[in-house]
């Protein structure tokens, strides 16, 4: 699915795969400024949003997905852990996935732009699903019994009312892009590196995926249908593999013949023309 050796971590990033900055920074700031607009649009369907919660959760519970409250039970054991988790929803999401371009576009160009790509897939496939099936999280969810953790014990990146809430559509649930964002960063960031630590990175989306459950901001469900639009994102966009360079050696060609030697050796000086004529042997 994706070409992990291609490109070791000790070589210097090629400049030639470094798009422009100015493009990218427009274009980056672009599709976030389109996904927000786009998830505005979606606001204003909240019938329909609370009866889509209600069938995701009576769908979860009929393939015994584990209730998103076990989760929520354990952090609100403690209100700094949930305090923390509140903290880690609102304030990691956008930098990490900007520090991880970031990086990418100075260090690993032609990871960057395929990076990129999925992440710009991704967002649009999930702005989309956004409009199409509008959903409540399980935090506004009555029959979930959970507790909003974001409004109890903060801080919190939405309105008191999600159905006037001016700064973000509070019914977009599905699918997750915290949670998708994350496997990619994790993913990008394992693909273009080569320390033996780089798989430590999959701790980000673990650890993602206990916070928005835990704190109610996202169903299982969730993280699953942005699971399958990613994988479907990397079949479709797969990294390039870089042509390797072949060296010339001094073995034999395929079709038999010897190939010529890489060294070079001293010429055997010639005799000269005095002694050749007289036959005198050196």
């Amino acid at each position: 699915m994706m070409y992990a050796g291609s490109e070791p971590a000790d070589r210097e990033p090629d400049s030639t795969a470094r798009p422009p900055l100015v493009r990218e920074l427009l274009l980056v700031v672009g599709l976030f400024v389109i996904y927000k607009l786009g998830r505005q649009a979606a606001n204003g369907h909240v019938d329909e949003a609370y009866r889509n919660a209600g069938h995701v959760w009576d769908f979860e519970r009929s393939v015994h997905l584990p209730g998103e409250g076990t989760v929520q039970s354990l952090l609100l054991h403690n209100e700094t852990l949930i305090h923390l988790a509140n903290t880690y929803y609102a304030t990691v999401h956008f930098p990490a996935t900007l520090l991880f371009l970031m990086w990418l576009y100075w260090r690993r160009p032609r990871h960057y732009v395929w990076s990129r790509r999925i992440l710009a897939a991704l967002t649009g496939a999930a702005l989309a699903l956004h409009l199409l099936f509008p959903l409540a999280p399980p935090r506004l969810l009555a029959a979930a019994g959970l507790v909003d953790t974001g409004q109890v014990y903060g801080p919190t990146v939405y309105g008191a009312t999600p159905a006037t809430d001016s700064m973000a559509n509070q019914f977009a649930a599905m699918p997750s892009l915290h949670f998708g964002w994350a496997v990619m960063v994790a993913v990008g960031l394992i693909v273009a590196t080569r320390s033996r630590w780089r798989w430590l990175w999959l701790l980000h989306p673990l650890v993602t995926l206990l916070v928005i459950v835990g704190t109610a901001n996202h169903y299982w469900l969730d993280s699953i249908v942005v699971s399958a639009l990613l994988a479907v994102a990397f079949a479709a966009l797969r990294l390039p593999r870089t042509q390797p360079v072949r060296a010339h050696l001094p073995w034999p060609s395929a079709a038999g013949e010897p190939a010529p030697s890489a060294v070079s050796y001293a010429a055997e000086p010639a005799v000269p023309a005095a002694y050749a004529s007289t036959g005198v042997r050196r």
